[in-house]
């Protein structure tokens, strides 16, 4: 039997490049969709010189490029996107990606009959929860235009799923961090200020009384759970992937400030703040995908300020 070949769309950037490798584990060949705009060229390098690795240098935007270079591949997994912070700076250019680029897979996907088609959503859907933890079936709420595009292709692929047969899940990932991730990112920018401060002698400052939190999910846990994602018996269906805990920004300082193993103390400043907390309602994750993250956050930020001590 020939291989399955896997498309992976943005398969070039942080998360799709720890993806790659479980896959290549399970003997799929990878066909990398990216524009290269953000990728890692050099890593991309190495992972073709294996063999079972190829790079189709093109854009989503573009659904004849997309249609033609998905030919023979039985998988999908559909990264490619426009970043929170870029699509309120921009909100055309995100449009067109997030929900142009969602559009030309997602049809591509079903034209071909893929077995299997994986959506990096996003847990941004939500907008602010209304309580704790978030579960699939709430109410969204999505307040920018990324996360706008991340709920409408959920429902898009509701669309293909109905009218051709599409095969999906839908991922909705809460803050992933980990190494190989771009200090900008929108999740970490916090991580790596704080570590800047305090490797510099100089304490973390926080606003408010550091109460506002986040769901921090290693890549090394998500990357598994599209892995699983693609291969479940069960489909169709939006899933959260994240450890289900929620982590306060003064916890995280403190985490880090003893990683480091520095004595400075947070400087809370005082102000009016959005307190707003994340957690995911992991119980589909386990029962439908048959996963659970296993780095908590101690170990997975002490890990990161290992891997940044030794640059």
């Amino acid at each position: 039997m020939s291989k399955k070949t896997v498309f992976i769309t943005g398969g070039a950037g942080f998360i799709g490049l720890h993806v790659i490798p479980l896959l290549l584990e399970k003997d799929y060949q990878i066909r990398i969709f990216d524009n290269m705009a953000r990728g890692d060229r050099a890593r991309v390098n190495e992972l073709i010189a294996t063999g079972d690795v190829e790079l189709v240098e093109q854009d989503v935007r573009y659904g004849g490029g997309v249609h033609n270079a998905m030919k023979g591949a039985t998988h999908v997994i559909h990264f490619a996107t426009v970043s929170i912070n870029k699509s309120i700076a921009d909100p055309y250019e995100s449009i067109d990606i997030n929900m142009v680029g969602n559009n030309n897979v997602f049809a591509a996907a079903a034209d071909h009959g893929v077995e299997r088609l994986v959506f990096a959503s996003s847990a941004s859907v939500y907008g602010d929860p209304k309580r704790l933890p978030m579960h699939e079936d709430d109410e969204l709420n999505p307040l920018t235009p990324y996360c706008i595009s991340k709920r409408a292709g959920e429902d898009l692929l509701g669309f293909y799923q109905r009218t051709k047969g599409l095969s999906w899940n839908a991922l909705r990932f809460f803050n992933v961090y980990g190494p190989g991730q771009k200090i900008e990112a929108y999740y970490t920018s916090v991580i790596n200020t704080f570590i800047q401060r305090i490797r510099a002698g100089q304490a973390p400052t926080i606003d408010g009384k550091g109460e506002q939190s986040m769901d921090f999910i290693h890549v090394t846990d998500l990357a598994r759970s599209v892995v699983c994602a693609l291969e479940s018996e069960g489909d169709n269906l939006p899933i959260n992937i994240g450890t289900g805990i929620d982590t306060s920004i003064a916890t995280l300082a403190r985490i880090l400030i003893d990683a480091l193993g520095s004595d400075v103390e947070p400087i809370f400043v005082p102000r009016d703040v959005l307190v707003s907390r994340r957690a995911a309602d992991i119980t589909r994750a386990r029962e439908v995908l048959g996963w659970e993250p296993t780095i908590t956050v101690e170990e997975g930020m002490t890990a990161l300020v290992k891997a940044a001590l030794e640059q």
